[in-house]
């Protein structure tokens, strides 16, 4: 009967913890989009969804507390059982003169050796009747740690690159590696005979017949070739969902590939660990993440040993400067809650710099200027020009006046690359892209 109270206990505490969990991520969910929910009138709804896990959450817990509570009486009651049919089993045998523990010669039973035995078996029901007053409290935090232990059992991201990446000095035509910070990198390849081969790190990234699904039998990409050369600019365009950030997921290596090869610098970049692979991109993302911590943290995180002037440096250069310093404590004012207190352009600004004091010589834009209005924009396209300017960049953008000067456009389409050239040649086909173009123009 115990084993069965303590199963369905467990069974119990674990859907409580499950519903809390829920009712917690669905309270998060509400408070964070409180806007849109008062906009389109959604209160009541939402109500009547927090109240179904709600009662959800009450079921549970009823549940695991009720089994929870009858184990304690349980045990206690048994402990007093065992105390009563000792003592009554103790009387018969005195009374009966039973021989003490049925060995021969080894006298009667007494009323002494009967009290020993009451006295043990409580010593011995004690601290099970305390080990049930707290089952309750094991319960749940074993309930809770199970999702601590499956995260835990998450397999490692797996990195078997052998390739890095070092600061160098070129003199006389001969890479050298150096400590010091030169602003210029090297890939070091060791060989099989203990020597090592440094490789000039130019930004010249290959794609040769790549495939790739995020899951097996759903592939993505189809047959992806493409080349860009150091200091060039490749722009990404295409519908939503064509495949354009996949592609740049492909670089960082956040994906493997399924079939095909990327080259990095004549590199697999299989072969590259993938700390050093990433050390060597900068990225700005459409959504931007801002941690708690003042402005300049913010923008010193793309390089943590960078200097004050340095971070300054890239505000002016993605044309941050001017809005910062008059935010109330200029570069020290702290931000919380992910820039809640800065407008969507504000803090792709700050993305913007912070890509910027990174000084990677391959840069990463996906829609880097979404959230900024079109003033704005002219002059962050200015700083945008002079941050890429001999760097290889790869562009995703949808507002296609912002990829007109890109050296190759790639117009990709469920996955595929189905044109490609730069903006006149594109023009002039009068193919996907220039209905793509044209087509904005039309809607504005």
């Amino acid at each position: 009967m115990l084993k069965v109270i303590v199963k369905k206990s467990s069974k119990y505490f674990i859907r409580q913890q499950q519903s809390m969990g829920e009712v917690n991520g669905y309270v998060e969910e509400m408070i964070n989009g409180l806007k849109v929910v008062k906009v389109f009138c959604h209160e009541h709804k939402a109500k009547e969804e927090f109240d179904a896990l709600n009662e959800k959450l009450c079921k549970a817990s009823t549940l695991a507390n009720k089994y929870g509570n009858i184990t304690m009486p349980v045990v206690g009651n048994m402990g007093y059982l065992l105390y009563v049919l000792l003592a009554v089993l103790g009387g018969l045998a005195i009374i009966f003169r039973v021989p003490n523990l049925g060995f021969a010669g080894a006298g009667v039973m007494t009323i002494g050796t009967v009290v020993s035995f009451l006295t043990l078996s409580r010593g011995f029901i004690n601290p099970i009747g305390q080990i049930s007053m707290q089952f309750n409290m094991v319960i749940m935090a074993l309930a809770g740690a199970s999702r601590i232990f499956d995260l835990m059992d998450e397999e490692s991201e797996q990195d078997d690159g052998y390739v890095t990446l070092v600061n160098c000095r070129i003199e006389d035509g001969e890479v050298r590696e150096c400590a010091e910070r030169t602003d210029s990198w090297a890939w070091k390849q060791p060989g099989g005979d203990g020597t090592f081969t440094y490789t000039p790190l130019k930004g010249d990234i290959r794609f040769y017949n790549v495939d790739f699904g995020y899951e097996e039998n759903k592939p993505v990409l189809h047959d992806i070739t493409l080349y860009a050369k150091p200091g060039q600019k490749v722009a990404f365009v295409g519908a939503t969902g064509a495949g354009k950030t996949t592609i740049t997921n492909l670089i960082n290596r956040f994906y493997d590939i399924a079939d095909g090869q990327i080259l990095y610098d004549g590199i697999d970049i299989k072969k590259i660990k993938k700390s050093d692979l990433r050390r060597s991109l900068g990225m700005v993302l459409q959504d931007v993440n801002l941690f708690t911590g003042t402005v300049m943290d913010n923008i010193r995180y793309g390089k943590l040993d960078a200097t004050d002037e340095e971070c300054i440096a890239a505000a002016k250069l993605a044309n941050a400067d001017s809005f910062i310093r008059m935010l109330p404590q200029g570069y020290q004012t702290v931000l919380e809650g992910d820039g809640s207190g800065l407008s969507q352009g504000q803090r792709q600004l700050i993305s913007i710099a912070r890509a910027a004091v990174a000084d990677p010589p391959v840069m990463i834009l996906d829609e880097a200027t979404s959230s900024i209005d079109t003033r704005t924009e002219a002059i962050v396209q200015k700083g945008m020009d002079a941050l890429m300017k001999g760097r290889t960049v790869f562009v995703i953008a949808h507002r296609l006046s912002t990829v007109r000067n890109a050296d190759v456009i790639m117009v990709l389409e469920h996955g595929r690359i189905i044109e490609r050239g730069s903006h006149d040649e594109l023009i002039a086909q009068q193919g996907r892209y220039y209905q793509l173009y044209t087509g904005m123009f039309d809607l504005e």
